[in-house]
């Protein structure tokens, strides 16, 4: 089965077609001498008037108010574009321009009618509305016809689609009046049972989800497109299960940020993914908010080159910062970031720093001569194994790396810092998180030290960063095996990056000084699962082999420690609690090591297989009292 092709200029052409303007303007013509003349007889008729005097008025006056209102409506129609394919044909858009002109050729008759000519009131008054409704009809007739006359072929895949709203009406018009679609609609699924029965788009809704089975068992159905804008993985993966049990393709739209690149059309759609099943956990953003504290506003991000930096740093440049400067100490990285925002990765302009977070004096430097107004700290050492044998890097870059730039942003005054926290750093059991937990309390610290707002941002695992789970499972997989798994029982959250960081800058704006935002993950994923999943999505026969959980590793990651005291969150999917400061007077490595050391024995039944509930129960008692307010 094949995908469908992208749109050529053809069927575009035929799927947007324009009354031609000669047929426009008879069509046009022939409707308002056939209203005028029919309410002027009607008129007459009822007056019981002989026929002789009746066609005498009626030649007389109807010919020359018809001739005056074709003129004045063909110069506004074509002054408005009507006449100019300006629009699509019977669109609301074309509707709206027909209103106009059509109510300015009327009253031109009016005045005309009432100052020279002796034509009845009723018929000036019906006029309006009997000419717009044969203008109206005469335009949806005619894309009535031309899109009859197009649409899917004989052999197109009968398709579910998976919601009738607003994108759902979008895309079965779409298929409708595209001959080359490989797909043929024929019904809607849609979760809310007062649907059932409506018609979208020529498309009857069947049922809800739970119908799914037998709906494809009774329309033949050889593919399920979902088609809803904003939808969760937990939900993409209960209807891909189905999917896959029932023998048929499930195709899905670009998420919400994918789509900000393109527009959502028939040449968007793609199979699911497994960042579609694991990491898709859409949020609503309060973009007053965040446009507030970025807008006009000069921007640093350190870590710049890496995966969260990047996409930090296109997010805020949606909402218009007056600069923008990309830190980071990997020249290599940051070509590509530039390019992603502006179009070329030069390296010759202002908004490219390059600098170590480990060199204070450079740090101060930069922003001494850019002086940020807000700042989001990405830069840090993410990699837990070889952070186990080299705590001492950890230290470095994560703690002295993150007082470095809080120093800097503490000079300079600057109005918001944000820094990008990790999971690991709640009840860390690993370097990588006690390094996070304690660039978290010198972040809160900080708050006490300057005016402006210090937050922590806290969430787990990204899908696509360099290193992580997904690409790795997939070089094993393409090579043939085996799959590498720590424990059969591990678990893990996950996000997408561009997901993430669009609630990392809802967090910084709404965050309160000394806290860590912690961000919803949606429920942890089982590891295993996926790499289960991914193995029969590739068609391959590939080995799973366990290699044991390693040092500092848990078993089930938590976004809330143990003694954190969580408060009610101002949005739904972001939590808040209050970080102990860390004066970096006392900060001392081998006293630090020492702590986390015996703090990471004392925790170390966090990878005993028991699942802490505590996030999972906090998650759902802080949602609810979000929605009580």
């Amino acid at each position: 089965m094949t995908m469908s092709p992208e749109p050529t200029a053809v069927q575009v052409t035929r799927r947007t077609r324009p009354l031609p303007a000669w047929l426009a303007l008879i069509a046009d013509s022939s409707a308002w001498i056939v209203t005028i003349l029919t309410l002027t007889v009607s008129r007459y008729l009822l007056a019981d008037d002989s026929v002789v005097a009746m066609w005498t008025r009626v030649f007389t006056n109807v010919g020359l108010m018809s001739l005056i209102c074709i003129v004045v409506f063909a110069v506004g129609a074509w002054a408005s574009g009507l006449y100019r394919n300006r629009y699509i044909v019977g669109s609301l858009d074309e509707l709206r321009a027909l209103s106009i002109v059509t109510f300015g050729s009327w009253l031109v008759f009016t005045i005309v009618v009432m100052a020279t000519v002796s034509i009845p009131r009723s018929v000036v008054l019906a006029t309006f509305p009997s000419v717009l409704l044969l203008l109206g009809g005469v335009r949806l007739f005619y894309r009535m016809v031309v899109e009859n006359r197009v649409g899917p072929g004989g052999d197109a895949v009968p398709v579910l689609l998976y919601g009738a709203g607003e994108l759902g009406h979008s895309v079965v018009r779409q298929i409708m009046v595209d001959r080359f679609s490989g797909f043929r609609p024929i019904g809607f699924i849609d979760d809310d049972p007062k649907k059932k029965g409506f018609v979208v788009g020529g498309q009857k809704v069947l049922g809800t989800g739970k119908d799914l089975a037998e709906l494809v068992e009774t329309t033949g159905a050889g593919c399920v497109i979902i088609c809803l804008s904003r939808v969760d993985s937990s939900f993409l993966r209960d209807v891909h299960d189905q999917t896959d049990a029932l023998g048929i393709r499930m195709l899905v739209f670009p998420s919400a940020n994918e789509a900000l690149m393109q527009r959502r059309n028939t040449a968007s759609l793609r199979n699911v993914s497994v960042d579609d099943l694991v990491g898709r956990h859409p949020a609503e953003i309060d973009l007053s908010s965040v446009a507030g504290y970025l807008s006009g506003k000069r921007v640093l991000v350190t870590g710049a080159g890496g995966s969260i930096g990047a996409e930090l740093c296109r997010q805020i440049q949606k909402y218009g910062p007056s600069e923008l400067f990309m830190l980071d100490r990997d020249e290599s990285g940051l070509p590509t970031t530039q390019m992603s925002i502006y179009g070329h990765g030069l390296l010759d302009t202002r908004d490219v720093v390059l600098a170590d977070i480990r060199d204070p004096e450079a740090l101060k430097s930069v922003f001494a001569d850019r002086k940020p107004e807000v700042v989001f700290h990405a830069a840090a050492l993410k990699q837990l194994p070889i952070l186990e044998q080299l705590p001492e890097e950890a230290w470095k870059t994560n703690v002295l790396g993150t007082l470095n730039v809080l120093n800097a942003a503490l000079e300079i005054n600057v109005e918001r810092f944000v820094n990008i926290s990790t999971d690991k750093a709640a009840d860390p059991t690993s370097v990588l998180g006690h390094s996070k937990r304690m660039a978290e309390r010198l972040t809160a610290w900080a708050t006490h030290r300057d005016k402006g707002s210090f937050v922590s941002v806290r969430f787990g695992n990204v899908l696509g960063s360099r290193g992580s789970m997904i690409p790795t499972f997939q070089w094993q997989i393409e090579k043939g095996g085996p799959v590498t798994v720590t424990h059969p029982d591990v678990t893990r959250y996950f996000m997408t990056i561009p997901e993430a960081c669009e609630l990392v800058v809802q967090a910084g704006a709404i965050g309160e000084d000394g806290q860590v935002m912690i961000l919803d993950m949606g429920e942890p994923v089982k590891i295993l699962d996926v790499a289960r999943r991914m193995i029969e999505m590739s068609g391959k026969d590939v080995e799973i082999v366990f290699t044991g959980l390693r040092h500092g590793e848990k078993l089930h990651e938590d976004l809330f420690a143990i003694d954190e005291q969580i408060t009610n969150p101002k949005h739904p999917r972001i939590s808040n609690a209050p970080v102990d400061a860390a004066p970096p007077e006392k900060l001392d490595f081998p006293h630090w090591l020492e702590a986390a050391k015996d703090k990471t024995a004392l925790t170390k039944d966090a990878s005993d297989g028991k699942l802490n509930r505590r996030t999972l129960a906090l998650k759902d008692e802080l949602i609810g009292d979000y929605a009580k307010h």
